[in-house]
């Protein structure tokens, strides 16, 4: 990695969806780096995500929470970690407005932990990943760049901007190497059934309706999992310190049309498709400007949106069992008997 002697790295949330692909293309790409993911596994943590890995010997699992100072203590007391990428977060929207609380738990007072401790042992780069969405709603034109105000519409989009301010305070303050990715919707395998395009695809396989809020005229800029995962890479090697870096696929599409294409892609009829109560503050528009990342490091995302759908529901189509068994509940009891609390 350039500027930076990467032998080992600490990645939080690894057991969530983007964690855990980041985690799969990081081992790929960086041979012989240790790689410890740290997780709590919560409802949206599986380590069925990182099947086929647990034999690598430079990757270790720890169980944990990083709004745990004295867990977090121990851990940095046990590696030194030349980088440290922080994707643990609450971060479904719909849930934060049901209960807050655990969005500024983990992600406001977790990042907290985790700087702190950053700042008392020494890190090489400190990556904060963190979303588009803290730039609150856009109009029907023009794009979120660095420099756009922050203006956060759900108790889970302020809480990401407080961590992103966070992050820029111990720089600023501290002197702790941090780096701030904000990116657009992410989708591809792996991914919570809860989120909307597994929802929609797990629903319209088992022919049950397909919610979609409001008038479904949301817009959102999609962008491929393993895209995503690259540009992090990238911003971790390559990135300025203190900077801040928009990253999205440039494939704006609105949720309703979006639910179409999957129902295309399955041979299932739009009668599927059910309009619900829009929720509170949802955001008209995300559209990102990515060039800053594009110019400066050389990042572009490889899959096209088309290509990335396809690749998406076919996943689903060929991993039933998996999702299935997320939507019963029946992962989270193995792993609570498979995993004590440290």
């Amino acid at each position: 990695m350039t500027g930076l002697n990467l032998k080992t790295i600490l990645v939080t949330g690894g057991a969530g969806f983007i964690g855990s692909n980041f985690i799969r293309t990081f081992l790929d790409k960086h041979k012989g780096v240790e790689v410890i993911n740290l997780d709590k596994l919560t409802y949206a943590g599986n380590l069925e995500s990182l099947h086929g890995i647990d034999g690598n010997p430079s990757y270790h699992f720890y169980r944990g929470d990083i709004a745990d100072e004295a867990f977090v203590r121990r851990l940095f007391n046990e590696w030194h970690f030349d980088a440290l990428v922080n994707f643990a977060a609450e971060s479904h929207v719909d849930r934060s407005i049901l209960g807050p609380s655990a969005f500024i738990d983990t992600n406001v007072r977790g990042t907290m932990v985790l700087l702190e401790a950053a700042r008392e042992f020494g890190v090489g780069r400190f990556l904060q990943v963190s979303t588009d969405e803290v730039y609150g709603s856009l109009g029907q034109t023009g794009k979120f760049t660095e420099s756009t105000h922050i203006s956060p519409n759900s108790p889970y989009s302020a809480s990401k901007a407080s961590a992103d301010m966070l992050a820029r305070a111990w720089w600023k303050t501290f002197g702790v190497p941090t780096l701030i990715t904000r990116c657009s919707n992410n989708y591809g395998p792996f991914q919570f059934p809860e989120k909307f395009i597994p929802l929609m695809i797990a629903n319209a396989l088992r022919n049950k309706k397909l919610p979609i809020y409001g008038d479904g005229m949301n817009v959102r800029d999609w962008i491929y999992v393993e895209d995503h995962c690259e540009a992090i890479d990238v911003v971790l090697s390559k990135g300025k310190i203190g900077e801040v870096y928009n990253i999205g696929g440039g494939n704006e599409i609105a949720n309703i049309e979006m639910a179409r294409l999957i129902l295309s892609k399955l041979g299932k009829p739009e009668s599927l498709l059910e309009f619900v109560k829009d929720r509170p503050g949802h955001d008209r528009r995300y559209a990102m400007d990515s060039s800053k990342v594009e110019i400066e490091l050389g990042w572009k995302p490889n899959q096209s949106f088309r290509g990335g759908i396809d690749l998406t529901v076919n996943w689903y189509i060929k991993n039933e069992n998996w999702w299935k068994r997320i939507i019963s509940g029946e992962y989270q009891k193995y792993y609570k008997l498979q995993y004590e609390e440290r």
